[in-house]
């Protein structure tokens, strides 16, 4: 749910129970009776602003006329500092500049109720492209995408089913996530000082893995006997909102010699961020450029241009160019996935190891280096 709903909630109840304890004080049989009441009456009151507040969030379209994109985001939602921050990015860059309307709605808990808002926006006449952002909503977006031909659909993240079998309204975008982490993990091992690196996931996960698996391969390519220790935050959903967790397992890896981790987590991640910070020892972010969470302590940031991924998705849908059917990669050429070098993390990456790092790039673009 948004965060209004979630505040009215919170005031509602605080407030009406706090008023039936003073005013039925001296009754407690008619108090409990009372608060019970009460209670039901909150939550249908809130399941009722909930269903509203779902198709509510962002701008209508019924009314203007224009496309409508709605969004569902992952687990997290908005203000993970990470991929679903990058994906509404891209839908507000939508809606700024191609004149569209947006229409999004958050998960809550670990996201089981993905597939309900999927298709409470797909049922919705006004809303002809929906995106689902992570891996989490492959199998639910393709079967929606089959119950509804007539809109279009986009997963962020896409997971392709063993017989590769996608439908024709439906997109599913992928990025270079392997080779984007075989180049954090050239770059880990340039810089680092103790010869010992970690990697931290959100949820243990095939495309996770393609995270470690890439940061280890691109960290032994330039230091054949680095050591390279990795850890889980979980196996659900739920693994990518723990950052209590994530702090905690980073500050583990620091205490065993470890200088530098490479976090694909989620909003977990932020908590590797703050022990970074807190330890003085350094982190790689991924999905955007996290350097201002922790100023000289981030080395460098895995990006995946999310936000331009979902703008030019959108603006293909108003040419008539849906690329539908198949997966989209959208790789290291023409800089979808990337890292960041930049004048803020310029004086912990010298020159010498970025112009070797653009060297790697290059090959694993031309084909000449597999980031294996």
């Amino acid at each position: 749910m948004g965060g209004c709903t979630k505040s009215f909630k919170k005031t509602a109840f605080f407030l009406t129970f706090d008023f039936v304890k003073f005013a039925f004080r001296g009754c407690p049989a008619l108090r409990r009776a009372i608060t019970e009441f009460v209670m039901r009456y909150l939550f249908i009151s809130v399941l009722l602003l909930f269903l509203s507040a779902c198709t509510s969030q962002g701008d209508s379209g019924g009314a203007s006329g224009n496309m409508t994109v709605g969004m569902v985001f992952d687990v997290g939602g908005r203000g993970d500092k990470s991929f679903n921050d990058a994906a509404y990015s891209g839908l507000e860059m939508s809606r700024d500049s191609l004149d569209v309307d947006i229409v999004y709605i958050e998960p809550s808990g670990e996201g089981a109720d993905r597939e309900a808002a999927l298709r409470q926006l797909a049922a919705d006449p006004d809303v002809s492209l929906v995106f689902g952002v992570g891996l989490l909503f492959s199998e639910d977006i393709a079967a929606i995408a089959r119950e509804y031909p007539d809109k279009r659909f986009v997963c962020i993240d896409y997971l392709a089913p063993a017989d590769g079998s996608i439908p024709e309204n439906l997109s599913g975008i992928v990025f270079e996530d392997r080779k984007g982490s075989f180049l954090a993990g050239a770059i880990a091992g340039l810089v680092t000082r103790t010869g010992s690196v970690g990697f931290i996931g959100g949820m243990e996960s095939s495309i996770i893995k393609r995270f470690e698996d890439g940061f280890s391969a691109g960290a032994r390519y330039v230091k054949p006997d680095i050591t390279i220790i990795p850890a889980y935050i979980g196996m659900t959903g739920s693994a990518f909102t723990n950052p209590a967790k994530g702090k905690e397992l980073a500050l583990g890896q620091y205490g065993r010699g470890v200088d530098i981790i490479y976090q694909a987590a989620g909003a977990s991640g932020l908590g590797v961020v703050e022990a970074a910070r807190e330890k003085g020892r350094l982190v790689i972010g991924t999905d955007r450029d996290q350097e201002y969470l922790a100023p000289g302590h981030v080395l460098t940031s895995v990006i995946k241009a999310i936000d331009r991924a979902v703008y030019s998705t959108v603006e293909q849908a108003l040419e008539g160019t849906f690329h539908g059917g198949r997966t989209n990669v959208l790789g290291l050429e023409g800089r979808y996935t990337d890292y960041v070098y930049n004048p803020k993390n310029e004086t912990l990456i010298s020159p010498a190891v970025h112009a070797r790092i653009e060297g790697i790039r290059e090959k694993l673009i031309s084909g000449e280096l597999e980031a294996e």
